[in-house]
């Protein structure tokens, strides 16, 4: 799925207006009404709303939305916040509409509002904001600030029509910004970029998307460079009946030492359980009783060193290489590496105290393989870049960062940004906070490295690598608690992402 910026956004509704053809008003009535469907979803027991709205085409959407929800015979109190911005057309005429259907017979009340005590809220009703959209690009002052920050004041639920008030599309936020603070944001056809950074959850909540019938043809032509992998995204290869084992590939994984061998297996487990036909760990020799017990399909590779890893093989037969997990950053284990990358030709991934070591050495950064795929969470991807102050600092220094050194960069969180060296994001949709557990970066490092060792190509490797290992967390969530989901729990699940995903591809 495609993310578009709020200029883009603006050109999609353009153009679906001209060509489908649609009147802008007829179509602001389609979003009302998938906002309603939508919202009557998320919270089916209320029976008493109140829709705040400003005089932009976002107070357009909410006097519609007023005016379906009164006419359903739900209890709907309207503030119409003045300020010395005219009206737009299509608000002006959901204005005039909802104020034709107010009769003794429906419960609706609309409130022109001009000082901050009469935004009167029942205790019951869910607030919805309907006060500024995507097109805002500057703070909010006055009477219409006061009334954002009396609205998170109070304990009522709140939604948020297409963005929370405040909350820019796609450009970091100012400080003192004031922003609407949604339980629920509903967003039309596209995510906004903005809902994909941390420190913006306490604003967006939890936010679904709904289809209002824009343009598929400005979709499919339009250029972007951000996108959130959702289930078609994602095509799996097929094998021939005749496959073998030698036809899946050969990953080999260097990993584990004395005390974090617990990560090799995890890798390496993840990463036969992902279809590799076969898979070799390299481990040092006292984690090589451990490995052969716990994963029997897994040969093993056994290092010089008793505790740690001291040198790399270079096998012919291996299709991919993943470097990284609990292997520590002892000085023996620093020059093998280093070593190994300087004359690496095969794809690999580095993962964990591979990218704290390559932090060392940044120099060696310029030496690895194009589309090389680095696996960091936000620390380790600081330790290789420099500090940020925010998810949309670090997201440019990431783009950045790819662009420059011409590999992959998989920004491990809540919603994993994959940068690629040309430019491109893709944001993922699969996952849940159960899987921030120890070992779970283990097991996506495996699943990537068994798809690249399987042909797939490293921006293939990494975005549905990630999806995958998302995607078996949430089907391990319908098992397991957020407490107790373990890094094995998402290995257990990885059969059943597979089958869905092959189901949804018939």
């Amino acid at each position: 799925m495609k993310i578009l910026t709020k200029e883009l956004i603006h050109q999609a509704d353009s153009y679906t207006i001209v060509n489908e053809p649609i009147a802008s008003i007829d179509l602001m009535e389609r979003a009302s009404k998938a906002f309603v469907d939508e919202l009557l979803e998320i919270v089916p027991l209320a029976r008493t709303f109140c829709v705040v709205c400003g005089s932009g085409n976002n107070g357009g959407d909410g006097f519609a939305i007023a005016r379906i929800l009164a006419k359903q015979h739900y209890s709907v109190k309207v503030f119409h916040i003045q300020s010395h911005k005219p009206l737009s057309r299509d608000c002006t005429c959901n204005l005039e509409r909802l104020q034709n259907i107010v009769s003794p017979t429906l419960d609706i009340s609309i409130v022109s509002l001009t000082d901050i005590s009469e935004l009167e809220i029942p205790a019951q009703a869910i607030i919805i904001d309907a006060i500024f959209g995507s097109g805002l690009h500057t703070s909010i002052q006055g009477l219409l600030k006061e009334c954002i920050i009396k609205l998170n004041a109070l304990p009522n639920v709140r939604v948020a029509v297409d963005i929370p008030s405040g909350l820019y599309c796609d450009t970091p936020q100012q400080v003192g910004d004031t922003i609407f603070k949604a339980h629920y944001t509903i967003t039309f056809q596209y995510p906004k970029l903005s809902f994909l950074f941390l420190e913006n959850e306490q604003f967006v909540g939890d936010w679904s998307v709904v289809p209002i019938g824009l343009s598929k043809e400005f979709e499919e032509t339009v250029s972007t460079p951000y996108f959130f992998t959702m289930h078609r995204d994602v095509t799996l290869q097929s094998y021939s009946r005749f496959a073998h084992k030698g036809n899946k590939g050969h990953a080999l994984i260097v990993a584990g030492s004395t005390g974090k061998t617990g990560a090799a297996v995890l890798a390496a487990r993840a990463c036969i359980s992902s279809g590799c036909g076969l898979v070799t760990a390299h481990v040092p020799q006292n984690s090589n009783t451990i490995m052969q017990i716990a994963i029997p399909e897994v040969m093993t590779s056994i290092d010089e060193g008793l505790d740690i890893i001291q040198s790399i093989p270079n096998f012919n037969s291996i299709s991919a290489i993943a470097l990284g997990p609990g292997i520590g950053t002892h000085s023996k284990t620093q020059q093998a590496l280093i070593q190994y990358i300087s004359h690496a030709s095969i794809p690999m991934v580095l993962d964990a105290d591979a990218l704290n070591i390559v932090s060392l050495h940044k120099e060696i950064l310029y030496k690895l393989p194009q589309d090389t795929i680095l696996t960091p969470h936000p620390g380790e991807f600081d330790r290789l870049t420099h500090k940020h102050e925010s998810s949309f600092e670090r997201l440019q220094t990431q783009i950045a960062f790819s662009k420059q050194t011409k590999c992959i960069v998989v920004l491990k969180g809540k919603y994993t940004s994959i940068t690629l060296p040309n430019g491109d994001v893709w944001f993922n949709s699969t996952g849940n906070h159960g899987m921030a557990t120890a070992g779970s970066g283990d097991t996506l490092t495996g699943i990537i490295v068994s798809l690249l060792a399987q042909g797939y190509t490293p921006n293939q490797a990494s975005i549905y690598g990630v999806f995958i290992h998302g995607l078996a967390g949430d089907l391990a969530l319908q098992t397991y608690s957020t407490e107790s989901l373990l890094a094995s729990s998402i290995i257990k699940y990885l059969g059943d992402a597979f089958k869905q995903l092959n189901r949804e591809m018939l």
